[in-house]
């Protein structure tokens, strides 16, 4: 038990104190995020939109995010990260406060637009945060970090959100969301100033640097994220409307199995990714080994009505983002070095915004109209054709080597 403890614990170390701070950051930041994997209950419970509104409600969502991501990575490159990071929190604090006093189907889809733009300008200033604070060989290990608090926040967040939602209702979420975004932006001004922070990143960014878009081996991969974040957010919007739904669990149970995706990634995926880091693995084998198990976890619900396989299932699709996230990361930010971190982080946090604005929607959609295990047979489909896309991004890496 000793060693299994030290070894978890030699895998933090070597990274900067900025890292540490940015994770303190994200960890209160995360740790209010109770409103988003409550949201798709949110809509139906107590504002009794339909299916189809719900939908279309998750695709303004995803604009949003599109939006926001966009704009994040042209301001990164245009005033720093630090700047960006600071606004977007600031600024996601007050309107998850306001945004709770609106109730209309067109009220909500205009300011979940906003609200999440705003939110995701943040998401390519820090992965460019991130590549400046971390020193290149610990880049994956920092990456992962960060989203160790992520998660950290999150196993937190869904259980304690499913005990507010029981004892004060969901506009309780709401308040909590947004003081710890402020909270969040107070560290940071104490903590990350620019003037404070020192710079460890090393390597040297080329000097005619390649537009983003013209990268083609950058934008197949992206395209494979595309799919792998279309089937991926399926567990925060039609997953636990399955739970309750076809399972009849109840809204705090909802939560602990939501919390348990947060706890095992916590436990176990700094350990996993140090190890994964010591093999012969490249990070695009990596990705793919997530898209694998992230497509096994959807044909899970097909074997059997056993409420036990959804345990199964989010293991499974824990351990799959586990890898896919931290190495498609590392990839991203490691290819980033062609051009403007900015321009690439962007196009790299866009690629999750597609698959807001097509998958939460599209995944309504399907079950509304084809039933469950129709759409979860869709999913592992696509799960195969992201797998073949990383293959191909593999050969042209390899060509390029050549």
């Amino acid at each position: 038990m000793l060693k299994i403890l030290l070894s978890y614990f030699k895998s933090f170390s070597g990274l900067s104190n900025e890292i540490w701070w940015l994770a303190l950051i994200t960890l209160i930041n995360r740790a209010g995020a109770m409103v988003i994997p409550f949201l798709s209950l949110y809509l139906t419970d107590s504002l009794d939109f339909s299916l189809q509104q719900v939908g279309w409600i998750m695709t303004s969502y995803g604009l949003g995010s599109f939006l926001g991501a966009w704009l994040g990575g042209k301001l990164s490159d245009q005033i720093g990260y630090y700047k960006v990071i600071l606004m977007s929190l600031f600024l996601t604090g007050v309107s998850f406060i306001v945004i709770q006093y609106f109730s209309s189907f067109w009220s909500i889809c205009i300011s979940f637009f906003f609200l999440i733009a705003i939110a995701d300008m943040a998401r390519p200033a820090f992965f460019v945060a991130l590549s400046a604070y971390s020193k290149p060989e610990n880049k994956t290990r920092s990456l992962t970090f960060i989203r160790l608090a992520i998660n950290l926040g999150f196993s937190v967040g869904p259980a304690l959100g499913g005990a507010i939602i029981a004892s004060l209702g969901y506009y309780g979420l709401f308040w909590v969301d947004g003081i710890t975004c402020i909270m969040a932006a107070l560290v940071m001004i104490k903590t990350l100033h620019p003037k404070k922070a020192k710079i460890q990143d090393k390597e040297v960014v080329i000097k005619n640097p390649i537009a983003a878009h013209n990268d083609g081996i950058y934008m197949l991969f992206l395209l494979a994220l595309v799919l792998f974040g279309f089937i991926f957010v399926q567990y925060f919007s039609t997953i636990p409307l399955y739970y309750k739904e076809i399972h009849n669990l109840s809204e705090e149970k909802i939560g602990l199995l939501l919390a348990m995706n947060g706890a095992l990634i916590f436990l176990f995926e700094m350990p996993l990714i140090t190890h994964l880091e010591k093999t012969s693995l490249t990070k695009i084998r990596n990705v793919t080994i997530g898209f694998i198990l992230t497509g096994i976890s959807f044909a899970l619900f097909l074997v059997t009505p056993w409420v036990g396989i959804l345990i199964i299932g989010m293991i499974m699709a824990t351990f799959g983002e586990m890898v896919a996230f931290p190495f498609g990361n590392a990839f991203a930010l490691e290819r980033s070095k062609k051009g403007r971190q900015g321009a690439y982080m962007g196009l790299y946090s866009m690629s999750f915004s597609v698959a807001h604005i097509f998958g939460h929607n599209s995944g309504m959609q399907l079950i509304n109209y084809f039933g469950y295990n129709n759409t979860w047979i869709l999913m592992t489909i696509i799960a195969a054709i992201g797998m073949f896309l990383l293959y191909l991004v593999k050969q042209k890496l390899n060509q390029e080597i050549k």
